[in-house]
C-alpha cells in the first residue's frame, strides 16, 4: 500500500470527491496486498513447523534435548515466519488506517459541501 500523501489541499467538493476516490482506490489495493502478506506468513510459519517437526525427528537424547535441538535448528525459519507475520499485521494496520483516513475524507466533504451551500455556491 501506498503512503498517505502528507497534505491534500482540499478547498472544493471536486477536490474532497478526488481524496475520497484515492483513498478508497488505495484501500481496494490494499486488500490484495494484505491477503498476500497474510498468506506469505502462513506459508513461513508452515516452512518453520515442518523444519522443527524434522529437526526434534533427528534429534537424539531426551526429550527436552530433542525440543533444544530442534529449536536451535529451526530458529532461521521461525525468524522468517516472525518477520512475515509482523509484515502481515504492517499490513492490517495500514488497512485501518486508511479506512479512518477515508471516514475524515468523508467527514471533510460533508463540511465543505455545508459551507459551500451556506455561501450560496453550488
Amino acid at each position: 500500500m501506498n503512503a498517505p500523501t502528507d497534505e491534500i489541499p482540499v478547498h472544493n467538493p471536486a477536490a474532497s470527491e478526488a481524496w475520497i476516490r484515492e483513498v478508497s482506490n488505495r484501500i481496494a489495493k490494499g486488500v490484495a496486498v494484505v491477503t498476500s502478506a497474510e498468506r506469505e506468513a502462513k506459508r513461513k510459519r508452515r516452512e518453520f513447523d515442518l523444519a522443527y517437526a524434522h529437526a526434534y525427528k533427528r534429534a537424539e537424547g531426551s526429550i527436552k534435548e530433542r525440543e533444544y535441538a530442534a529449536d536451535i535448528a529451526a530458529m532461521p525459519h521461525r525468524e522468517a515466519a516472525e518477520n512475515a507475520e509482523l509484515a502481515y499485521k504492517h499490513a492490517e494496520r495500514t488497512a485501518k488506517a486508511l479506512e479512518k483516513e477515508l471516514m475524515a475524507a468523508m467527514a471533510v466533504n460533508s463540511n465543505i459541501r455545508s459551507m459551500w451551500t451556506a455561501a450560496g455556491v453550488s
